[in-house]
């Protein structure tokens, strides 16, 4: 019987050993904000034209910040979407 050198090993650990581990984990926290954000605005009957209004940006940034496959969005425009629908951004080191 042949040994599997990934029995015992995590999603993760492929990710890592193949070196996807941190795009892949950006990607996701990215879709759970837009998710989030989107369905706030929803909940708040908020359009994206107010919601940019709001945060005092353009259309088009915020477009970016909802958008789950574009993770280069500034902690500043991520905490004015949070604060316009009544919500906190909160970031830690795990």
């Amino acid at each position: 019987m042949t040994h599997n050198p990934h029995t015992g090993s995590d999603f993760d650990d492929f990710l890592r050993e193949e070196g996807l581990y941190e795009e892949c984990n950006a990607i996701a926290i990215k879709r759970v904000l837009a998710r989030q954000l989107a369905e706030e605005m929803k909940l708040k009957k908020i359009t994206k034209t107010e919601m940019a209004t709001k945060m005092q940006t353009s259309r088009s940034q915020l477009d970016r910040l909802l958008d789950p496959e574009k993770t280069g969005v500034s902690l500043d425009t991520i905490q004015r979407a949070a604060s316009v629908v009544g919500r906190q951004l909160r970031i830690e080191l795990i």
